[in-house]
């Protein structure tokens, strides 16, 4: 008997966990951090509803923390298994996981310090040798659709989402049970294996999987990740789903549309009203797509001259070597992105722009004065250096903080974008005062339309899709919206559910 059990990405936009067990072997797709209210982040710490031991392998569809960042927490847990995920996932999880366990120990040890903690002491959750660890799991492979063994009866393909760089729809084949016939995996062609830590040996796609299309009874169970919308730029759009009897989709804006006006209008809009202030500008951004897409948007104004040159300071060393990671990997750059590389110049290099590396640089910010961008993670204002800009920014009437993605639940970021006039970061009570800003349209999330754009390129009728990834309304939206679209058979599951999978 095959099912799915649904450890997080439910009720929530956090802690993507789903696992697949068939045929006695366990497969974990996406293994990402709660963040937001308190009772989702307590559950990372809550002992796990799953036998780590059991565990055969995991799969990551794209890098960010809330889809990987539990993967040191689990090898600290015990877990040794491989870890598969596209090369340009691989080489961000280098910079993200090390950086995500000095943050857990630099906040345990900040709040040790100042007494900001209810347990004594305050402990991370896992640690940078945990994630160092984490990193010799990792088992990248292409972004380009040929079929991997990931362990006994399950394989997994990987095609390009449009989210990040990396970003992977994840189709999983698993074997049938019982019929007395060579599994799919093997069926018909060599198999193809992962040299240990390395990338895919080439060879021939097995015909039990060519196509995208599974015979002799396997079950196929396509997993969206992140879904890109089209036509944003850096990275190509997210490929046609292949065909699958299962289906996950996110839901993110399940309920939502991306607003009317384009980005570069709002963001000229708001820039330059913040120039004539002579005033600060904040833009909480993730260190992975959101702060590249940014600084592309910037020097695109600049170079249009819709803005005047500011200052621009990336807080953020992860941010400055994800950027490298976004030049590497050119065979994912939509053809704008490679037009202007080809050119000799750098995409994501605005007119006067530095990076803050280390603690002391980012405190020297703090002296700056006159019209100045600081783009800091995390996104939500949940972590991070940007909370230390924020202690100061919230405050100051002529500044201006800049949303620029999704804020979840029971965040500061969307208390913050909500209204509220006062706001609690590290247990300090701060006035909001300053100009409050949210550039729609600027998220790498589809809306509900891009979504339903995207199932449209699907061949044949999952027996059954899931709607994940999305706070509850937006779920049950998206639900409703592919039901009226295609009369397909949708469910939004429950924290913990379990589905058959016949």
């Amino acid at each position: 008997m095959a099912k799915i059990t649904f450890y997080g990405g439910v009720g929530t936009v956090t802690g993507s966990k789903y696992l697949l067990e068939h045929n006695g072997k366990h497969v974990l797709v996406d293994c990402g951090l709660f963040q937001g209210e308190r009772e989702l982040r307590e559950r990372n710490w809550k002992d796990l509803p799953f036998d780590v031991d059991s565990l055969d392998a995991v799969i990551i569809t794209h890098a960010h923390i809330d889809h990987t960042g539990f993967l040191p927490r689990l090898v600290k847990l015990g877990y040794s298994g491989p870890v598969f995920t596209s090369r340009a996932t691989a080489d961000l999880l280098k910079i993200l996981l090390p950086d995500s366990g000095r943050l857990q120990e630099e906040d345990a040890d900040y709040r040790n310090r100042h007494q900001l903690t209810r347990h004594t002491p305050a402990l991370p959750l896992y640690d940078e040798n945990d994630a160092k660890d984490t990193l010799k799991l990792l088992q990248p492979v292409p972004n380009n659709g040929v079929a991997v063994d990931v362990c006994e009866d399950f394989r997994a393909s990987f095609l390009v989402a449009g989210h990040i760089i990396g970003a992977s729809l994840v189709l999983v084949e698993m074997a049938p049970v019982g019929n007395g016939a060579e599994p799919p995996a093997l069926a018909g062609g060599r198999e193809i294996h992962i040299d240990g830590g390395g990338d895919l040996e080439s060879g021939a796609v097995p015909p039990a999987y060519a196509g995208g299309s599974a015979k002799n009874g396997a079950i196929r169970f396509l997993f969206s990740g992140d879904l890109g919308h089209y036509d944003q730029p850096i990275v190509k759009d997210p490929a046609s789903p292949p065909d699958c009897d299962y289906l996950m989709t996110e839901s993110t804006y399940g309920n939502r549309l991306h607003g009317e006006v384009d980005s570069e209008t709002q963001m000229a809009r708001i820039i330059n009203e913040a120039a004539e202030r002579d005033g600060p500008i904040l833009i909480p951004a993730f260190a992975v797509g959101r702060t590249q897409e940014v600084l592309y948007l910037i020097r695109e104004l600049e170079d249009a001259k819709r803005i005047p040159i500011l200052p621009v300071v990336v807080d953020s060393p992860m941010a400055a070597q994800s950027t490298q990671v976004y030049n590497r990997w050119h065979e994912e750059h939509d053809e704008e992105y490679a037009s202007i590389l080809a050119r000799k110049r750098h995409p994501l290099r605005t007119a006067s722009m530095s990076t803050a590396s280390s603690r002391e640089e980012s405190k020297k910010l703090n002296s700056m004065r006159g019209p100045r961008i600081i783009i800091s993670a995390s996104g939500m204002l949940t972590g991070g250096r940007v909370l230390h800009h924020a202690m100061r920014v919230l405050p100051d009437e002529n500044a201006t903080i800049i949303f620029v993605g999704y804020q979840a639940a029971g965040t500061v970021g969307r208390r913050v974008q909500n209204g509220e006039k006062e706001v609690r970061i590290m247990k300090n009570w701060i006035p909001v005062r300053c100009r409050v800003e949210k550039v729609e349209g600027f998220s790498a999330h589809a809306d509900w339309k891009a979504v339903i754009r995207w199932l449209e390129g699907l061949k044949t009728t999952p027996k059954r899709v899931f709607t994940t990834h999305g706070e509850p309304d937006a779920a049950a939206a998206m639900a409703e919206h592919i039901r009226k679209r295609f009369g397909w058979n949708v469910e939004v599951p429950q924290y913990e559910q379990s589905v058959v999978l016949d």
